[in-house]
């Protein structure tokens, strides 16, 4: 199935999105980012797209000389780790109760609440030295940023690395269609990531006011640095510092769930399939013989080989997925399954009972704190996957048997 073609603003807009639900306005924050001067060639539309601060969630979006801090977002470098293990489904226990436990046990999660001795969601004082070593690798760039710009500084930056966070971030343990067992998460780089792309998407307005660019712009959100100046540099730098920690989150948590884990389960290796790909960033790329900065708000990138995952929901399974490299969407594919319900309709919407139901066979939290992201909050995968079938091939459907969440 192809892309759809839009007429946009300055340049047009292609979507793949046949058969997928795409709200109004979501598709008039396309045709914003269309009008931007800067924006090469098309913007491209993932079947997840919906809509989101500033830019579309599910958007991919080339430019030429600028960048928009809030097309990257404030949860930067957030994304997706998965790791296949030896074990298969028949050496697992009857009850994977205490399996969820273990994981909740040495992941901190849930909502950080800053300076709180009792804080779930940080390590506080007791961050263990595997992950003190990961900051250590990062600190002296994170000094520097925070040493130009104190704005961008976080509380208790270093405590956060090896911790999930809350909202849609997970940990899940999957059977694939031969019944191996997978270990994948989901987060980003936490709060030292929000507070740097918090503060430079309040920068960039800043700088639009200074002059007066702000009133020519289809959207205040849509504020961006020009390359070749003081704060776009300044920005590539935290950017790239945050998803540099994103990745290192990742690879923390990756490591405390398998030893958790372990003591639990008969003796397992890990496969020597795993991936850890980013879907809210930017990055350098060549694209139509252009060298432009691609932004990735809720995307992921699919060159030719190139090995992703698009999660559903936490209880309609995941695909692990190789990108067949198609070049009108600038090598990109969709990110999950998108939101079919805010948060707020979601929790209005969805009953206990509902997510009972649609969680059956699945080892997770049934409480009323995660129905804004019970299954039925989220858009068919199935028809997410069949709209982008140009984009990416299946190598893998996983199936959760036990979910955790923040």
């Amino acid at each position: 199935m192809s892309y759809q073609y839009h007429e946009g603003g300055r340049v047009p807009i292609k979507t793949w999105t046949q058969g997928v639900q795409v709200e109004e306005q979501a598709l008039q924050q396309l045709r914003n980012i269309s009008q931007l001067p800067f924006i090469h060639r098309h913007v491209a539309a993932m079947p997840d797209v919906h809509w989101g601060m500033g830019a579309t969630v599910g958007s991919v979006i080339a430019t030429r000389g600028a960048i928009v801090p809030a097309a990257v977002g404030v949860d930067i470098g957030c994304g997706m780790m998965a790791v296949q293990t030896t074990l298969q489904a028949h050496q697992l226990p009857d009850s994977l109760g205490r399996v969820r436990s273990a994981i909740e046990a040495a992941v901190p999660h849930g909502r950080t609440d800053h300076g709180r001795k009792n804080d779930k969601g940080s390590w506080g004082d007791n961050l263990p030295e595997a992950h003190a070593q990961r900051w250590r690798r990062l600190q002296e760039r994170h000094e520097a940023i925070v040493e130009k710009h104190p704005g961008a500084a976080s509380f208790n930056r270093e405590n956060h690395i090896g911790t999930l966070g809350t909202g849609n971030h997970f940990i899940e343990v999957c059977l694939d269609e031969q019944d191996f067992v997978w270990l994948m998460l989901h987060s980003g780089s936490r709060g030292p990531g929000n507070r740097i792309g918090t503060y430079f998407i309040e920068l960039a307005k800043r700088e639009m006011e200074r002059y007066f660019i702000n009133e020519f712009l289809p959207d205040r959100d849509l504020a961006y640095f020009v390359e070749q100046t003081e704060h776009f540099d300044d920005y590539i730098e935290a950017v790239g510092w945050a998803q540099d920690y994103a990745i290192e989150n990742r690879q923390a948590m990756m490591e405390a769930t398998v030893e958790a884990i372990r003591p639990l389960l008969a003796d397992f290796e890990l496969s020597d399939i795993a991936v850890n790909c980013h879907h809210n960033y930017v990055e350098k790329e060549n694209h139509f013989d252009a060298n432009v900065w691609v932004t990735r708000k809720g995307a992921v990138r699919a060159r030719t080989g190139d090995l992703g995952i698009i999660p559903g929901s936490m209880g309609t399974g995941s695909f692990i997925v190789r990108g067949k490299g198609n070049k009108e969407s600038f090598c990109s594919c969709s990110h999950g399954a998108g939101r079919a319900m805010s948060r707020n309709q979601a929790r209005k919407s969805i009953t206990l009972q509902q997510h009972a139901e649609a969680m059956t066979g699945i080892e997770a939290r049934l409480d009323a704190e995660v129905l804004d992201e019970s299954p039925a909050a989220y858009k068919d995968i199935s028809a997410v996957m069949a709209a982008q079938d140009d984009l990416i091939e299946v190598v893998h459907r996983l199936r959760q048997i036990v979910n955790v969440k923040g």
